[in-house]
């Protein structure tokens, strides 16, 4: 009888875990065009915030789906050399030399401060900004020369977000 019980729960959970991956690989997929999308592999987060893949891929592009926890949409689509560098600003390290990635975010991105990486919300002076949807040149060094490195730009034209740290990139909107 007990084994009867955990079948029928295993079973009664399994369509609530395969609905919520559904939702996780449309929310990822949402952020970039459907042909980049379409053959990205999806990574999602499992309840202890290891990074787990939802969907191998077969473009070279990568997709994660919006975070629940961030105050708005914020699924994004990236490169490999994109991956690297999310990977060294989560890691909090260098990013890797020379290595330019491109990040789409069209459904919009979280609102965050401009000039500090790592703000978890809004305080005095850090610069909290709201972004709709968007592209990011990341990892591009003196490339991003000439774009305002304003605190408080103005995000309807291109600007280098977290200007002065390792982890400046080019948000470009494109709306």
């Amino acid at each position: 009888m007990t084994r009867i019980l955990i079948l029928a729960l295993i079973g009664a959970a399994l369509p609530a875990v395969a609905q919520e991956a559904t939702d996780m690989i449309k929310s990822a997929e949402s952020a970039a065009p459907a042909a980049v999308a379409a053959g990205a592999t999806i990574h999602g987060f499992d309840e202890s915030g290891a990074m787990t893949t939802l969907r191998e891929g077969s473009n070279g592009w990568w997709c994660m789906p919006d975070n629940p926890v961030t105050p708005g949409p914020d699924p994004m689509c990236g490169d490999a050399n994109a991956m690297e560098w999310v990977m060294a600003w989560i890691n909090k390290v260098e990013p890797p030399a020379d290595r330019i990635g491109f990040i789409y975010m069209l459904a919009g991105g979280t609102d965050a401060s401009n000039t500090d990486p790592y703000a978890a919300g809004p305080t005095e002076g850090n610069n909290w900004i709201e972004t709709g949807p968007h592209v990011m040149i990341v990892n591009a060094g003196d490339a991003m020369s000439g774009y305002s490195e304003e605190p408080s730009p103005d995000t309807t034209m291109p600007y280098v977000m977290w200007a002065g740290t390792p982890y400046a990139h080019l948000m470009i909107p494109v709306e």
